[in-house]
């Protein structure tokens, strides 16, 4: 693009979106086809006036949520926000149990102990 704040803020939204082919790179990085059709679409939008954000959903109507590195929270994309609060939960839980539970076994050790020495 020709204008340069034009071309950063290209750039900017490129690397919030995920290559279909790829999966593992932005668009803007991406060298697939696909990426580079994505990246037309970028420029040209934003050369007609149109809002960052509104490219962004439009892609996400397009291509899908798995477009976009930053997923809002929908019908769809609930369970990517609850399961690992729900693991991390589940993970705590488990560790307070088992200090919980040594604590205790030597908290019975030492008592022994002293009535072992007492006698």
């Amino acid at each position: 693009m020709e204008d340069p704040a034009l071309e950063a803020q290209a750039v900017e939204l490129m690397a919030t979106l995920r290559c279909l082919t790829c999966q593992s790179q932005n668009i803007h990085d991406s060298d697939a086809p696909m990426a580079g059709d994505m990246r037309h679409q970028v420029r040209s939008r934003l050369a007609a006036g149109e809002e960052p954000e509104a490219i962004r959903q439009w892609l996400i109507v397009r291509y899908g949520d798995y477009v976009s590195y930053q997923p809002e929270v929908s019908s769809t994309t609930w369970p990517l926000f609850l399961v690992p609060a729900i693991i991390f939960g589940f993970g705590f839980l488990l560790l307070f149990r088992r200090l919980g539970r040594k604590r205790s076994d030597g908290d019975d050790a030492d008592s022994a102990r002293t009535s072992e020495e007492s006698a």
